[in-house]
């Protein structure tokens, strides 16, 4: 790992690709587990397939019954279905507000309990739907499915899948559907994966199952060189490296959640996202040697695959503790670090906006000098062929300066360049690199 200065702004190289990383004489935790195989579900089998359904997709009843209609026919073509799916619209932010009504500092583990019955109602109402449909489905919950977490709650890891049930009902026939987002954690508590869970769930039941691969449905086309709201040409990516995707998630791209990509790569689970509501190839996930062979009919030239955005994320800087001290106790509060710059006695981090709270209390609990920054945003430009072409960061520095955008903190690594930047410069950079890069 390199520290240095560049054009007056922060610079480290090798850190912040969405993993806790690793510090000099510190190893941090694992980002997300890999999921044990229960030992009966060791053998691959053919023919499966899990599809996850976002928030969006299960809308409501109508979009329910579309998403039903779309499991029996995935069974109809003679596939063992597992579906995966997330809380009705805005179900899970409703029961947030509620529980915050009743109490100013909610009970975790209740919590936890109240949050978790969004996906289980979904899953109970297309079970129902499938039976009029006049074919067998069962709805489980996180810990019916044998999903095993540890002991952090809103934040848990998936540290197993026990997928014997599972396996029992796909073989005689029945559609399974499987709440997102929440298991049972070693303690036998009900827990939740937090933001993204429902991906990392279907991917997690993906890898266990030894399903072909894994179908993640949405509200959008597949996966775009830019956000099609600040970037109205963004092009819809075909394909995309399981490394680029996993560097387009942890820096905004907000079509899948980070730890669910990095599951796949671990455990080469094809991902192939799509949208609910219209017809089209999406966007595959894989390995990058395969993306590479299909991208090498281009002409050379850098392959940049897209730029992807935060309007928010807080950075701290922070004095008077070592980095080691510093990043385990984070560790332990189970705050998703992602830049790390350190020069001299100052270390300066950036975290996401929705871990304010336990990085703060952590801070001051280590009695350090710290202050935060909320004004900032991040633009990333990712893209596997930056690895061999060295231009690509002096025509993205030259693209900034020339906007009058200052970048005051630049973190990369062999697939990404990420510069923090003011949040209200952030739309203009996106739409600034997408034109620089000709990726329309």
């Amino acid at each position: 790992m390199f520290y240095g200065l560049l054009s007056g702004a922060f610079f480290v190289s090798g850190a912040g690709c969405g993993l806790v990383s690793t510090l000099i004489g510190m190893v941090a935790t694992e980002y997300e587990a890999v999921p044990a195989v229960d030992a009966d579900a060791e053998a691959a089998h053919l023919g499966t397939v899990v599809m996850k359904f976002g928030g969006t997709s299960v809308g409501d009843p109508e979009k329910l019954k579309r998403v039903a209609a779309r499991l029996v026919a995935a069974r109809d073509e003679g596939h063992r279905v597992v579906g995966v799916l997330s809380a009705m619209g805005h179900t899970t932010d409703e029961l947030l507000d509620l529980a915050h009504q009743i109490s100013a500092a909610p009970h975790p583990r209740e919590l936890d309990m109240l949050v978790s019955v969004g996906e289980r109602i979904s899953c109970a109402l297309a079970a129902m739907v499938i039976h009029d449909l006049g074919h067998e489905a069962i709805s489980l919950t996180g810990s019916q499915a044998g999903i095993v977490t540890d002991t952090v709650h809103g934040k848990a890891k998936i540290v197993e899948v026990r997928a014997r049930r599972i396996h029992e009902a796909l073989d005689e026939g029945t559609i399974v559907l499987v709440a997102g987002f929440q298991g049972v954690s070693t303690a036998f508590e009900v827990t939740t994966l937090g933001r993204g869970g429902s991906d990392t769930t279907a991917v997690a039941l993906a890898a266990a199952l030894g399903a072909d691969h894994c179908e993640i449905y949405t509200d959008v086309l597949g996966v775009y060189s830019a956000d099609p709201r600040v970037v109205p040409d963004a092009r819809q990516l075909t394909r995309v490296s399981f490394d680029e995707m996993l560097e387009m998630a942890s820096s905004g791209a907000g079509v899948m959640a980070t730890r669910s990509i990095e599951v796949a790569r671990s455990h080469n689970v094809r991902l192939h996202v799509r949208s609910s509501f219209e017809e089209g190839d999406g966007t595959w996930i894989q390995h990058e040697d395969t993306v590479l062979t299909e991208k090498a009919a281009m002409l050379e030239k850098a392959l940049i695959s897209g730029v992807v955005h935060q309007r928010e994320e807080t950075v701290y800087r922070v004095e008077g503790t070592t980095a080691a001290r510093l990043f385990g106790a984070l560790a332990e509060a189970s705050v998703n670090v992602d830049t790390i710059v350190q020069t001299n006695a100052e270390i300066v981090f950036s975290a996401p906006v929705e871990d304010r709270a336990d990085a703060s209390r952590t801070l001051d609990a280590l009695g350090v000098a710290w202050t935060s920054r909320d004004d900032l945003g991040k633009v990333s430009l990712v893209g596997a062929g930056m690895k061999s072409h060295p231009g690509v960061a002096a025509k993205t520095f030259a693209t900034l300066e020339e906007a009058g955008i200052e970048a005051s903190i630049v973190s990369t690594s062999p697939i990404k360049i990420a510069c923090h930047v003011p949040s209200s410069d952030v739309d203009k950079a996106v739409q600034l690199l997408h034109e620089a890069f000709e990726l329309g």
